[in-house]
């Protein structure tokens, strides 16, 4: 028996290969299905079945792709009513896949349909339970993200989940192995562990959420502490996970179009495309094409295009670095973003090249902001990391203005003024400026960097962090 957890760290998110002599199962599939398939080819196994936890909110599963090309049966648990041809498994219903038994779990709670696998091994040990978003390492799943569907309040569904947890995951072995669809970095939970697995035993031990003396009342209120809205995509993905969607081949075919730099202006002013440059935070301050927007590749990439730019079907033109644009399109895909048309041949050379105007972003090292605030002890400093993030450190006097919504903050923002703006170290505050720069902010400065160089400076006044268990 085999067992992989195929992890994708830009989603924080984990896909499940398992073969049994020479049969294979997948659960909760990315949208680019041919390295399941090849890895099964060479094996020399057939796929078998793919099972879907849940309808996921924070990506597009591959499900569909995968069952065409296939010919596998799509699995969901009860209560799900996808509008595509799928196979809805009763609670406790059991399939056997080579020598191993993989048994349904209905756990409503995160969304009604919900659903955890158990497998047993060909002696009928219970060996490892494939959770979804029921129970996260160290967390559970949030339960505010179906209140619609289910027609329930998040209080309500987390009852639920609470129940689902005690009743069907709780009495299982403790030697179980937990294999959940997601760990830190997602925003399906609000505290889950950097670890990817566990024992369950060990989560009883230290997950809040499975404490044995813990009252429902108790439970939801832990669970619905503290939520931060989710991002604006997540409904989107329910309903192309739910409803189906384009071939991510046709996807990658259109949005992997090279473009010259005449062809790259004329498409986005007949279309209005935005123009999403994912280079390097620094290499991109330098010159970009005016009003584009920086998300750079090599971070969160996919969840702050989600968060960041509301509407999903908005048609979308990249700026990459050479030999990326595919790599850019697919994970666009993977959170629903289809509508990318083509990608700027050359990059940004040529569009130098060509003649066209491009535009920077003044950055300043943290020793010369200290410089500045000496002369002028009103600089508004803005702090775009998360509130959390912000409460436990920061510059005295700076505001706190996460990132994440500031498509609906920025209009508190006074266009005359200058504003120094910093995260952690700088891929947030780069993606923050470049929105503010498309927006007609043109004084703005990118603080080098960000909060780790302030701090280390040991220029500025530091608001120290307080632990939690001495406040009043």
């Amino acid at each position: 028996m085999i067992i992989e957890q195929i992890y994708t760290g830009c989603l924080a998110q984990g896909a499940y290969y398992i073969q049994s002599e020479n049969e294979v199962a997948i659960i909760d599939p990315l949208r680019e299905v041919h390295p399941y398939i090849k890895k099964a080819e060479a094996a020399g196994a057939t796929i078998k079945y793919i099972f879907e936890t849940h309808f996921h909110a924070d990506f597009v599963s591959g499900h569909l792709d995968l069952a065409k090309q296939t010919g596998a049966p799509i699995v969901f648990g009860p209560e799900a009513r996808p509008d595509f041809n799928a196979y809805i498994a009763k609670d406790n219903e059991e399939f056997k896949l080579g020598k191993v038994t993989i048994k349904v779990l209905h756990t409503p709670g995160h969304t009604m349909e919900s659903t955890c696998y158990l497998l047993s091994d060909e002696n009928g040990k219970e060996k490892a339970l494939f959770s979804g978003d029921t129970l996260f390492i160290g967390d559970v799943g949030r339960p505010d993200l179906a209140q619609k569907a289910a027609h329930m309040t998040q209080d309500q569904l987390a009852g639920t989940l609470f129940e689902s947890l005690r009743d069907k995951i709780m009495p299982l072995p403790d030697d179980v192995i937990v294999y959940p669809a997601h760990g830190a970095g997602s925003a399906c939970g609000k505290s889950m562990s950097k670890e990817t697995t566990d024992t369950l035993g060990n989560q009883k031990k230290y997950n809040y959420a499975l404490r044995a003396n813990m009252t429902k009342a108790e439970f939801v209120a832990e669970v619905t502490r503290g939520l931060l809205p989710p991002p604006a995509y997540f409904p989107m993905n329910v309903k192309m996970n739910k409803e189906g969607y384009e071939s991510i081949d046709t996807v990658i075919k259109q949005g992997t179009r090279a473009l010259s730099p005449e062809a790259f202006e004329l498409a986005a002013n007949e279309t209005g495309a935005i123009i999403l440059d994912t280079r390097n935070p620094q290499v991109f301050s330098e010159a970009f094409i005016p009003n584009s927007v920086n998300i750079g590749i090599d971070g969160g990439f996919a969840p702050w295009v989600g968060a960041l730019i509301p509407d999903i079907k908005q048609f979308i033109l990249i700026v990459a670095d050479e030999g990326r644009e595919e790599e850019v399109v697919t994970r666009l895909a993977r959170v629903g973003y289809d509508n990318t048309i083509g990608y700027l041949k050359g990059g940004i050379d040529a569009w130098k090249t060509s003649g066209y105007d491009t535009d920077h972003i003044e950055s300043i090292p943290a020793d010369d902001l200290s410089d500045e605030i000496d002369k002028n002890n009103s600089l508004h400093i803005l702090d775009v990391r998360k509130p959390g993030e912000f409460d436990a450190e920061h510059v005295i006097n700076a505001e706190n203005m996460p990132l994440d919504y500031i498509n609906d903050q920025m209009a508190a923002l006074n266009k005359n003024d200058t504003y120094y703006i910093h995260c952690a170290s700088g891929y947030r505050s780069m993606i923050f400026c470049s929105i503010l720069k498309s927006r007609g902010y043109d004084n703005i400065v990118n603080i080098d960097g960000g909060f780790k160089a302030l701090k280390k400076s040991g220029k500025f006044n530091i608001s120290p962090y307080v632990c939690p268990s001495t406040l009043s």
